[in-house]
């Protein structure tokens, strides 16, 4: 029989691509050939975000991509912009099947069932009937792999949409969570980023703890590194710090979201935490682990931000000692509390704030990489060839290239972080 041709398209958070690239592998190889987005396919899958209004339209122009690319094909959207607005999603013109977060992970059965003559198929359950925790991970050519431990949220902060598309807060027992971890290491992955919503929350009501579970990743054999991605500063506890500065696996690399300096927009945000909390957990890290990088996730534009809030964000940012920013401009969602708040920020003063935090995160950048010259660090190189250079991360996330040589993928070498180029990138000395 004839292979189908199948083709994805991922846009979002990390989580998105763990996701896809589990439901890609319930795909048969014997039926099924994996082609690029760009190409003729018989089915196009769009895994969708709805984080933004930019990302959502970026999710809707790829539908009219695929259906130019190839109209007789079966057009899929899954994810969460089909779990926010299923029938805006129907009124394209081409689309023939529409799934949810809780259905996405039978997306075979679905097509299998489907006929291109049938009328445009929906299939999403409400938020409180998503209660399934469906593990993920992603193989990035056997380098480095992001497991979704948890999904879901319960946080429900003023300006986001993610709990009303992606349910509760839900995941699996550490048991369950290392067995597949061994799954992962099986597969001579060098490197797990440990992914989810919101990973601090995981095992609340298991009477587990995210503490106890990177305890047990730390005995896994075959797994050499270890990150933790976005994790929420009231939920970073000291002993999670402390056990990452002593570990011989987690990296000392952490990801926190900020999202304001002004304890009234945090307020206003319904964060659960004050600057000052941020502040502590910043100055905990590099007590512990001075080169560790610290990223920090800003909103700028939210609701109610005047110059002088914006200015208290500014200062406390520019005063603390992390490496660089992930600066979003408020994008206001509907349904969400935010969305109701009659103080607007215009689009110009938006951006006029988001150009001086991008400049600051350069600034930041270039002081810690500048920190970290004739440090000796150890990298793991990945596979891609770009004009003859290779690149990889060392455990504080710097990156690196040195010329290409296919022996060097997928393994750690020891390099010595000698000078930056013009792109901002470290070249690498090999320590014999």
């Amino acid at each position: 029989m004839n292979k189908k041709n199948i083709a994805f398209r991922t846009f979002g958070c990390k989580l998105n691509f763990s996701e896809t690239a589990s439901i890609l592998r319930s795909f048969p190889e014997k039926e099924f050939k994996t082609v690029d987005f760009k190409e003729k396919a018989d089915i196009y899958v769009i895994n969708s975000c709805c984080v933004t209004k930019n990302a959502e339209k970026k999710s809707k122009q790829a539908v009219g991509k695929a259906i130019r690319l190839n109209p007789d094909a079966i057009i899929v959207v899954i994810g969460c912009l089909s779990q926010l607005k299923q029938n805006e999603i129907a009124d394209i013109k081409g689309v023939d099947i529409i799934l949810g977060n809780a259905e996405k992970y039978n997306l075979l059965k679905y097509i299998q069932d489907f006929n291109k003559k049938d009328k445009t198929k929906i299939f999403i359950s409400e938020r409180d009937k998503i209660n399934n925790f469906v593990p993920c991970y992603s193989l990035k050519g056997r380098t480095r792999s992001f497991f979704k431990i948890q999904d879901g949220c319960d946080y429900f902060c003023a300006y986001c949409i993610i709990p009303f598309v992606r349910g509760k807060s839900r995941y699996n027992t550490i048991a369950n969570t290392i067995k597949m971890a061994k799954d992962i290491a099986a597969t001579q992955t060098k490197e797990i980023v440990l992914s989810g919503i919101n990973i601090g929350d995981f095992g609340k009501n298991n009477n587990e703890t995210f503490y106890e579970l990177i305890q047990e990743f730390e005995k896994i054999k075959n797994i050499d590194r270890i990150r933790i991605s976005s994790i929420e500063p009231d939920l970073l506890f000291d002993d999670i710090i402390s056990f990452v500065a002593k570990s011989n696996k987690f990296l000392p690399h952490f990801h926190i979201p900020l999202q304001s300096g002004s304890d009234k927009i945090l307020k206003l945000m319904h964060r659960r935490y004050k600057r000052k909390l941020f502040a502590d957990k910043v100055k905990k890290i590099k007590s512990l682990m001075p080169y560790s990088c610290i990223a920090a996730d800003v909103i700028v534009g939210f609701p109610n931000e005047t110059d002088e809030d914006f200015e208290d964000t500014y200062n406390f940012i520019k005063n603390l000692d992390i490496s660089y920013l992930h600066i979003f401009t408020y994008s206001e969602r509907e349904n969400t509390l935010a969305s109701s708040f009659k103080q607007k920020v215009p689009d110009k003063i938006k951006h006029i704030r988001s150009k001086k935090l991008h400049e600051l995160s350069d600034i930041k950048k270039e002081h810690f990489y500048k920190q970290n010259i004739d440090k000796t660090v150890s990298v793991l190189f990945e596979s891609k060839d770009d004009n003859g250079y290779m690149y990889g991360f060392s455990e504080n996330y710097i990156k690196v290239k040195t010329k290409y040589n296919p022996k060097f993928i997928n393994n750690i070498f020891t390099v010595k972080l000698t000078d930056i180029d013009a792109h901002g990138i470290f070249n690498a000395e090999f320590i014999s």
